[in-house]
């Protein structure tokens, strides 16, 4: 059966790669973007673009009433969110503010609208994907906070809504630049899909009874955390 589906940053990179996984399932699926284009390709091969400003409360809730009057309401959300300042203790706070902002705070908003729809169907699918900074520490300090407050967000909402037939789970990325292969032990960066189809498995009838999952994707970069 064809679920509705949302992806946040579907535009490029995970995001993209997630929606053309989605599509390949055969189910409805709806991105949003923030730039002033939408992907193509996507909107070729059937995805809903809607644009939105994720740190806004008013765009996101006009965001999943446009995708509820187009395809039904949201079965799977994919939050996938994450911005960077680096700039270790010497960042301003009004970057550190962003980050925490735009993070953890804007995958909650997302998660909890989600849920408002899903808790009356008593299912449904939200899958969080932060990087494994999360738990590995970086010299990014306000990010790897940022990211570790959404791996316990997620596990938190999982034990508050599970009960009603709702599963969250967690991605964790590896790097994605080149330049960070060499810390990687498998020895080179992840792509996309590959990243994709974890997203896809934790929202599928195979993994119902998985929950408060955290599923590393990093070649190793997380491994023993």
């Amino acid at each position: 059966m064809s679920r509705s589906v949302l992806i946040t940053g579907g535009n490029h990179g995970i995001g993209h790669a997630a929606v053309c996984a989605f599509l390949r399932r055969g189910d409805h699926v709806a991105f949003t973007h923030y730039s002033d284009y939408a992907s193509f390709d996507l909107v070729h091969d059937g995805a809903l673009h809607v644009y939105c400003d994720i740190n806004d409360p008013e765009e996101v809730e006009s965001a999943f009433e446009e995708v509820e009057a187009d395809q039904g309401p949201v079965d799977v959300l994919v939050a996938n969110i994450g911005i960077t300042r680096d700039n270790p203790l010497r960042t301003p706070e009004e970057d550190v503010a962003a980050v925490l902002d735009t993070d953890p705070t804007a995958s909650c908003r997302l998660a909890r609208r989600a849920a408002r729809g899903m808790l009356k169907a008593r299912r449904g699918r939200i899958v969080l994907v932060p990087s494994a900074v999360a738990l590995k520490g970086e010299t990014q300090a306000d990010y790897a906070a940022s990211m570790a407050g959404l791996v316990d967000f997620g596990r938190s909402l999982a034990t508050e809504i599970g009960s009603s037939g709702i599963t969250v789970n967690i991605v964790s990325l590896g790097p994605t630049g080149a330049a960070m292969a060499g810390d990687v032990p498998l020895g080179r960066i992840g792509n996309p899909e590959e990243i994709a189809s974890a997203i896809a498995f934790l929202a599928s009838e195979e993994a119902a009874f998985d929950i408060g999952v955290r599923v590393p994707v990093g070649g190793g970069i997380s491994m023993g955390h």
